[in-house]
């Protein structure tokens, strides 16, 4: 027998603990009531499992003890007041055991609850319809078998991992076990192929164990939509013997049409579609092939299944035999004159017609016969058969072709008697005859010459012109032909018909003639260039008008040619005022000649030669009629006079006088108009001396940036600048640019010190003084008298002090002067401060410093204008200072120093608006 469990052994060592304080205790136990207790009291065991029931009691000395259940046993272990026992293979849902012990005459019990608990080993969802039509409701079901408690249960149907409904069982009766879940479902088109599953959970985690879960398979749901349309068929309503015709068959509305099934046939032959699929449509297409064993009304279906469900069409179509008509001739290649018969039949049903005449019932042929001529070679005959099947008309035809064997002819319309062919473009020379067989044909001079290559290209030359004998021949025999070929080409106009140029004499008679060549004869006109050209016919007196170009053409129908004859009319010379002037004026320095132009043909040599005065025998000299670099130089110097000009060519001579003059263009330099000028500020205003040389005698004329001369009567500052003059006249102008200078007297126009505060002694001072001149001012400085180490600057605009003492107080002067003259501006220094007084001594000291005092106060009092304090009045008409108490007293106690009258050498005299006061405090140690 297997040991006790663990579990059993903990609750042994209890009881053995409690009967051991039960042993310690007789006394307090004789007190206490007696009880019976069952570990555990309350259990939840898996089904099938086992457990292990401890039964105790206080009971010192229990009679009989025991444990009541209807649960299988597997082992017992005792004690005095305890009882262990194992119970296996536990499978109701709900007992209860019983502990009892018999103790002093009573029954002692416990009563205790074991419950079973069963996983969801088994999952179940209701199998699905294999299609469920959209829009239409469906159930799932799933079932749990035996799990439980079903109180601990919960089921959830998914689609996919989407929760549809969620189902818990809490309340249930503890001992129900196995569960079901339905639930009603729309289909819709997006469910197709979707996963349904059902997940169950069994929570026994509030009594001390875990979640249990499981899930069912899952099943996949097939939804359709099936259109209640019957699907579109579209086929031949006839279809012949031995022939193929597509058949389709559509259908819309259909979910998913990929899931669609199609069944065609025809009769009882099944046809094999292809299927197209664009959406929610569908698409079969299918051959229909015709056997003769099919003839006769057939019926051609369509079947369209989705889901179970089928749609249905069906169509007749008849299938029928119609072989072509027969068209025979008795002879299909006959000599000219022979008979021919020709023949048109067809099936037993047909009704045949030859060339537009039907045969007399259907079944019978039709017959024609003609005597054959050239006019019937390669004639088409046409045979046409009809039969009529399930209400409409069919027709078929065939065509056979008359070969008539003749001999050969050469007609005006394929072999022209007179040939004209263009000269130069490559050609294909053509000569044909008719005739059967086709006959050859050959063309060549009657004399034995040239050769046509008829049907070649090649190029047309003149010598191809002529008169040539054409034969065709065949088996049948030959035709002869006389031709003429004529090549024409275009005009031309050489130099021995038609020179380039022509030279006619004024007052001769002349003629204008050019002689072209070409086929057929051209006509040449000839006109002169430009608007309005005249046409040159016959003979003419020639005048200078007729001279010049004219352009001669020649035309004919294969184009023309044109050529320029360029005619000249000589003539002897002649002046003309315009061109050779009788008067002529010279300008020195402009480099312009004597132009002296001669009308005549050829052009005629011309001088000119002085006939008196300075300019006896002197040669003028004249500008070329074609100006150019190295034509002759321009004369520094022309002697003026009259001249006479002789012209000359072959044709005669010409003289004419001129009489010549001198004349400049204007002339200025420095010495008729100096470049810098000088003015004085306050001086009448004057204009600048600005004058020129030259004839006619120039105008001049200064301006100031292009503004006329200001009419001023004193000069001021503001006439400085740079002023333009221009000289002019008839021959053109000259100009000088002039530079104007303004000097005026000095003026100070700045005296300062600096700083402005005040300087205790041992300080440093500055005095500024600023002037304006022009020339520049030299400056210069006054100083009180016992001012020691001043220092001035280079120019003298600046005078300092370092180590200020009190004999550095007083008036400064400050004095500009030029050429023009002086002035003068002053300013006066203050040296003043307060006294350091030393206490020495006791009492009679404080006594004696008091007295001192009194003596210093009056002192200071009496000698202050002496020591450098100084107030300085504008006023012109007093000179006088006035004494300031104190460094900082009176209306000036804020300045340092104060600027005096100014003055000024010379006539007039300046004074400034406001003074300047500059203090210096003095420090005694």
């Amino acid at each position: 027998m297997p040991g006790p469990s663990p579990g059993l052994r903990r609750a042994l060592l209890g009881l053995w603990a409690a009967l051991g304080l039960g042993l310690l205790g007789l006394s307090a136990v004789a007190q206490e009531p007696f009880w019976a207790d069952l570990q555990p009291r309350v259990a939840l065991v898996e089904r099938g499992g086992s457990l292990w029931l401890n039964c105790s009691t206080n009971c010192p000395r229990p009679e009989r003890g025991g444990l009541e259940t209807s649960l299988r046993r597997n082992g017992t272990q005792r004690g005095l007041r305890w009882l262990a026992r194992q119970l296996v293979d536990i499978r109701e849902p709900e007992t209860q055991p019983v502990c009892f012990f018999r103790c002093a005459r009573r029954t002692l019990q416990a009563r205790g609850l074991i419950r079973t608990f069963q996983r969801p080993d088994r999952v179940e969802l209701v199998p699905l319809p294999p299609w469920q039509p959209v829009g239409e409701n469906f159930t799932l079901s799933c079932r749990v078998p035996g799990a439980g408690p079903r109180g601990s249960l919960t089921l959830t149907l998914l689609r996919g991992t989407q929760e549809l409904i969620r189902r818990s069982f809490a309340g249930e009766p503890p001992r129900a076990r196995g569960a079901v879940l339905t639930a009603t479902v729309l289909a819709r088109r997006e469910d197709h192929g979707a996963n349904f599953s059902c997940r169950a959970e069994l929570d026994l985690r509030p009594h001390g164990l875990g979640l249990f879960e499981n899930s069912s398979a899952p099943r996949e749901l097939r939804t359709f939509s099936l259109s209640p349309d019957t699907p579109r068929l579209a086929a031949p309503r006839l279809l012949e013997v031995g022939s193929e015709k597509p058949v389709t068959c559509a259908l819309d509305g259909l979910f998913p049409a990929s899931e669609a099934r199609v069944y065609l046939a025809l009769g009882d032959q099944r046809l094999s579609p292809y299927v197209t699929l664009e959406g929610d449509a569908l698409m079969a297409t299918a051959t229909a092939t015709a056997s003769a064993e099919q003839e006769g009304a057939k019926q051609l279906v369509c079947s369209v299944t989705l889901g179970g469900e089928s749609r249905e069409t069906r169509e007749n179509l008849t299938i029928y035999s119609f072989p072509e008509p027969l068209l025979t001739l008795s002879e299909p290649s006959v000599p000219e004159g022979k008979m021919v018969t020709v023949t048109c039949a067809a099936g037993a049903q047909a009704l045949v017609t030859l060339e537009g005449i039907p045969a007399a019932v259907p079944g019978q042929p039709a017959q024609l016969q003609l005597n054959a001529t050239d006019d019937d070679d390669r004639r088409g005959f046409f045979c046409s058969a009809t039969l009529e099947v399930d209400g409409e008309t069919l027709s078929k035809n065939r065509s056979a072709e008359l070969r008539v064997l003749y001999a050969p002819r050469l007609d005006d319309l394929d072999c022209p008697r007179s040939w004209t062919w263009p000269e130069g473009p490559e050609q294909t020379l053509r000569c044909e005859a008719r005739g059967n067989p086709a006959p050859s044909v050959h063309c060549a001079r009657r004399d034995g010459g040239a050769v046509l290559a008829l049907g070649l290209l090649g190029p047309v030359t003149r010598a191809l012109a002529g008169v040539y004998r054409c034969t065709a021949a065949n088996v049948q025999g030959q035709a002869v032909k006389d031709v003429m070929l004529t090549v024409e080409y275009a005009p031309a106009l050489d130099s021995v018909g038609c020179p380039e140029r022509i030279t006619w004499l004024e007052g001769t008679e002349a003629s204008l003639i050019c002689v072209a060549h070409g086929v057929p004869p051209p006509n040449v006109s000839c006109v002169r260039s430009g608007e309005g050209g005249a046409l040159m016919e016959g003979l003419l007196r020639v005048a200078r008008e007729h001279a010049g170009t004219y352009r001669c053409e020649a035309t004919n129908a294969r184009g023309s040619a044109a050529k320029n004859v360029a005619v000249t009319v000589e003539y002897g010379p002649s002046f003309e005022e315009l061109s050779c002037p009788s008067n002529w004026t010279w300008v020195e320095g402009s480099g312009r000649l004597f132009s002296c132009e001669v009308d005549g043909k050829p052009e005629p040599s011309v001088e000119c030669v002085g006939s008196g005065g300075v300019s006896e025998g002197v040669l003028l000299p004249l500008a070329p009629p074609d100006p150019s670099p190295r034509g002759p130089g321009t004369p520094s110097d022309l002697a003026p006079g009259i001249y006479v000009c002789n012209a000359t060519n072959r044709h005669g001579s010409m003289v004419k006088t001129v009489v010549v003059s001198a004349e400049s263009p204007p002339q200025m330099d420095e010495s008729t108009c100096p470049s810098h000028q000088t003015w004085l500020e306050g001086a009448e205003a004057a204009a600048l001396a600005c004058a020129a040389r030259g004839r006619p005698s120039p105008g001049v004329r200064c301006s100031r940036e292009g503004v006329p001369w200001p009419e001023r009567h004193l000069v001021s500052r503001e006439d400085a600048g740079t002023y333009s003059c221009v000289a002019t006249n008839a021959h053109g102008t000259d100009s000088r640019m002039v530079t104007v200078g303004v000097e005026y007297r000095p003026v100070v126009a700045e005296l300062a010190a600096s700083p402005p505060g005040g300087v205790r002694p041992g300080g440093n001072f500055t005095l500024t003084c600023r002037a304006e001149a022009w020339p520049p001012a030299q400056i210069s400085w006054r100083a009180p008298p016992g001012a020691l180490n001043i220092g001035l600057s280079s120019n003298n605009s600046t005078l300092s002090v370092a180590g200020a003492m009190g004999s550095h107080g007083g008036e400064y002067e400050c004095s500009a002067t030029n050429a023009h003259g002086r002035h003068a501006r002053r300013i006066t220094v203050r040296v003043a401060g307060p006294w350091l007084w030393v206490a020495v001594g006791g009492a009679a000291g404080g006594a004696a410093l008091l007295a001192a005092g009194a003596g210093l106060a009056f002192y200071v009092q009496s000698t202050a204008c002496k020591k450098g304090e100084y107030n300085v009045q504008e006023a012109e008409s007093s000179g006088e200072a006035v004494c300031l108490n104190g460094a900082g007293g009176g209306a000036g106690g804020n300045a340092g120093a104060e600027g005096g009258p100014e003055t000024e050498t010379g006539d007039t005299a300046e004074s400034p608006a406001g003074g300047e006061v500059f203090a210096i405090q003095l420090t005694s140690t």
